[in-house]
Formats: structure tokens, C-alpha cells, sequence
């Protein structure tokens, strides 16, 4: 007698709690080089220098915390949506595994100074490796379990997500080429990119608001259109919006990156095109916000009592913000005033913290009670202290960088009557102090909020009991 296909929750609820888990490192890192800018004492050992962490930081936020959160929701989603369990369930175990050493390995190099000096890619050839080999065991699960489904229609969450895996791959691949280091006739972890001078920047560029356009936003956006509409428990407002969300979003996103590079030895045009595009970006993008926040319509008196939809809603705002600040500050006129600026740094943290952390929070917090036999988390109050300590965590992040960025474009160009400098770079960095402070103290608001979600989690682990697996149910019965 064949027993009946059961949903592989194992591999979703160990991501789930590493998700929670990494955020916290992530963060905490954070923290620390934010204090290290007001209090430059704190620089103890250069292995743990601002410079060693900053790395570190990128790295565990964006691959540990957010992948973690990706692969949790996508395995949990295509399972679901597909009406089938996950292809190669030992596969889907080797890629936790795998990610986890990937991670713990960057937390070993970066503080001891292998990098590559990439932004989002300072891992060394060998990590890079391990890298391509769980990716493509992850694209091979995911869309294995497509290729299974017994529905015919492919939800466009799985379409986010499908595409964020396969350019990220893509992205990787090409930007990652490099030439290692021979010591002695032996291999060294030291490499050298395969490109040189301009094109080294415009392809590091290219990977690099990529990784921003397609690991920070596609597949977040994968995310936000199955858990808006499961926990509002409404349809999406406009599913055909949602198809042309997807690929006037994935065709435009791929020219953004030159808009990093205004005013520098890439060529002109190459600017131009990038910084068309980025305006461009602007309408896909807004589509997806308003798809995610309208699709509260007739649920509105929900968001009263729910803090879960709360950070969903907030992160879709977030996301609005975002992607209209960012255009923006691709237009040259502007770029020459934001550039290498802390504006820079709050339109980032506005799209990582606003938009990325929250969905990924969101989306947790909807599936930890399932993943534990639970019907909600242990404590509704705790969810909501953490919403409102969290959001007023960015808001003082963000205001203050934004403020102190501004400031510190218009010093830098400020100039006397005889064409001299009026201020010197040291001013500007002195007159930022009182921002850097309160970054600190909304980057320590988002950390505790973070605390308080792990204690929260435990609190739900320990009165439940873990689910490993739930029966597929017939598509008629799904919900």
C-alpha cells in the first residue's frame, strides 16, 4: 500500500531557525562597526577592525540571514503551490548543510583578511566553489519540485523565486572568474580576478545591484506574494499585474548597474544607459508594491490587530521608498551630490532593514507556529513590541543617514569666493559624529527586536513539537 506524499518541513523549519539565528550575528556585527565610527578605540585587533567586518557584516545580513530566509520561504512555498513534495529531499538536506559551511567559512576568512576585495563577493576561489555547488543543487530541488507539480499553473511567487535562482547563479559565475594565487608551484585560497581595470568595475557592478535586484528584491518579492496574500487571507489584487511585475522588473533590473559608476573612467554612454534604466525601474517596481499593499483591499481592519501582516504592509512601504530613492539617486546631477556619501548608506539600510529584514520577519513569523505544531507564535505581544521597536529602529537609521549624507555632499563641494575648499574632509567627519550616534542607536533598536524575535521562537519551539513533514492535500483542498 503506497503511503500518502507528505510536504518536506524538516529542511524549511532548519532554515527558519537559522534564519532568526544569522540575523542576529548579522546585525550584532553591524552594531559593532557602527560604534566603531563614534568610538574609532573600539578598533581592538585587525582581525577585528572595521575593515575585516564590514565585510563580514555584508555577508552574514545578506547570505545568512536573507538566504537563509529565501530558501526557508521558497522550499516552503513551491511545496505548497506545486502540490508536491520536494525533489531530492537529500539533496534539499545538503543544501542546508552546505549554506551553513559557506556561512561559518566567511565568518573564518573575512576577519582574517582573504578577500577579494568585491563588494557582495569577497569570498576567495575555494568558498566560491562550495558556493556553484550548492546553488545548483538548490536550483535542482527547486525546480525539480516544478516539474512535479500536479497543478498545472505555476504561481508567480515560484516565478520570483525561479528567476532570483537562476540569475544569481548567472551573476556569480561570471563575476567570481578568477586566477589563483601559486605559492611555490602549490595553490593558494588568494586570487586575483580574471578582468582588469574598467571592465573589473563595470562587471563587479553589474553583480552588484544585481545581487541587490535579484537576491535582495526578486526573490523577497516571491516572498510577499504567498505570505501578503496567506496572511491577509485575500488573493492577490491583480494577478496579471503580478505576471508584468515580473518581467518588466527582471528585464529592466539587469541594466541598472552602471549607475555605481558616474563619474568615473567607465564610459559615458555605459552611465547613461545605466541611469535610463534605473528611472525605468521605477514603474515595475511600484507595480509590486501596489499589487502587495492593495491586495488588502477588504482586510484593511486586520492590520489593527495583526502584527505579522503589520511588518508585511510596512516592508511593502519600505520597498516604495526604496525603489523610488534609488532612481533617483541614479540621475547624475543627483549622484554627484549623493555619491560616496552616508545617503548612500540610508537608501541601502532603507531597502535592507525597511523592505528585506521586515518581509523575511514577516514571513518567519507566519511559518514558525506551523513548523512547530503550533496555531500562532507563543507570544502576540512580543511579535508586536518587536514591529514597533523595529520601525522606529529604521526610521532613526535612515533619517539620520540621510540628513548626515546631504550634509556631507554639500561640504565636500562647498567652495570660496578664490575656489578653494571651505571645509576639509576631516570637518565633514566631525560634523557626522552626532548621525553615526543615532544610527548606532536605531541599528541597537532593530538588533533587540531581533532578541526579542529568537526569544519568542524558543518560547513557540518549546511548547510545540517539530513538524517534520504535513500530507499533501489535493489541490480542490489545499486551503
Amino acid at each position: 500500500m503506497q503511503s500518502q506524499a507528505t510536504y518536506n518541513y524538516k529542511v524549511v523549519r532548519q532554515f527558519a531557525v537559522m534564519t532568526v539565528i544569522w540575523g542576529i550575528v548579522g546585525m550584532l556585527v553591524g552594531v559593532i562597526i557602527a560604534a566603531q565610527l563614534v568610538w574609532p578605540e573600539l578598533n581592538v585587533h585587525e582581525w577585528l577592525s572595521y575593515g575585516r567586518l564590514r565585510p563580514l557584516h555584508t555577508n552574514a545580513v545578506i547570505f545568512a540571514f536573507g538566504g537563509c530566509a529565501l530558501f526557508a520561504t521558497s522550499y516552503y512555498a513551491v511545496q505548497r503551490t506545486s502540490h508536491a513534495p520536494l525533489f531530492a529531499p537529500g539533496l534539499a538536506a545538503f543544501t542546508f548543510w552546505g549554506w551553513q559551511l559557506i556561512i561559518v567559512l566567511a565568518a573564518l576568512s573575512l576577519p582574517l583578511g582573504f578577500t577579494s576585495g568585491k563588494e557582495y563577493a569577497e569570498l576567495e576561489w575555494p568558498i566560491d566553489i562550495l558556493i556553484t555547488v550548492v546553488w545548483v543543487s538548490y536550483a535542482v530541488v527547486f525546480f525539480g519540485t516544478i516539474v512535479k507539480r500536479t497543478v498545472s499553473h505555476i504561481y508567480v511567487a515560484n516565478w520570483f523565486f525561479g528567476g532570483f535562482i537562476l540569475t544569481v547563479a548567472v551573476l556569480h559565475l561570471v563575476n567570481s572568474a578568477a586566477v589563483p594565487v601559486l605559492a611555490a608551484g602549490v595553490l593558494t585560497p588568494k586570487s586575483y580576478s580574471a578582468y582588469a581595470g574598467v571592465q573589473d568595475a563595470m562587471i563587479q557592478w553589474w553583480y552588484g545591484h544585481n545581487a541587490v535586484g535579484f537576491f535582495l528584491t526578486a526573490g523577497f518579492l516571491g516572498m510577499m506574494y504567498y505570505f501578503v496574500p496567506k496572511q491577509a487571507g485575500r488573493p492577490v489584487y491583480s494577478y496579471r499585474l503580478s505576471v508584468v511585475h515580473f518581467w518588466a522588473l527582471i528585464f529592466t533590473y539587469m541594466w541598472a548597474g552602471p549607475h555605481h559608476l558616474h563619474y568615473t573612467a567607465l564610459p559615458d554612454w555605459t552611465q547613461s544607459v545605466g541611469m535610463i534604466f534605473s528611472l525605468i525601474l521605477l514603474a515595475p517596481s511600484w507595480g509590486g508594491m501596489i499589487n502587495g499593499i492593495m491586495t488588502l483591499s477588504g482586510a484593511w481592519h486586520k492590520l489593527r490587530d495583526d502584527p505579522i501582516l503589520k511588518f508585511m504592509i510596512t516592508s511593502l512601504s519600505f520597498y516604495g521608498m526604496s525603489t523610488f530613492e534609488g532612481p533617483m539617486m541614479s540621475i547624475k546631477t543627483v549622484n554627484a551630490l549623493s555619491h560616496y556619501t552616508d545617503w548612500t548608506v540610508g537608501h541601502v539600510h532603507s531597502g535592507a532593514l525597511g523592505w528585506v529584514a521586515m518581509i523575511s520577519i514577516g514571513s518567519i513569523y507566519y511559518l514558525l507556529p506551523r513548523l512547530f505544531g503550533k496555531p500562532e507564535m507563543a507570544s502576540k505581544k512580543l511579535v508586536e513590541a518587536h514591529f514597533w521597536i523595529a520601525t522606529i529602529g529604521i526610521v532613526l537609521y535612515i533619517a539620520s543617514m540621510w540628513i548626515a549624507g546631504v550634509m556631507q555632499g554639500l561640504m565636500w563641494r562647498a567652495t570660496n569666493p578664490d575656489g578653494t575648499l571651505t571645509y576639509s574632509f576631516v570637518e565633514s567627519v566631525k560634523a557626522t559624529y552626532p548621525f553615526w550616534t543615532i544610527r548606532l542607536l536605531g541599528g541597537l533598536m532593530f538588533l533587540s527586536g531581533m532578541l526579542i524575535m529568537a526569544w519568542n521562537m524558543f518560547l513557540t519551539m518549546a511548547g510545540g513539537k517539530a513538524v517534520n513533514d504535513a500530507p499533501v492535500l489535493a489541490p480542490a483542498a489545499a486551503h
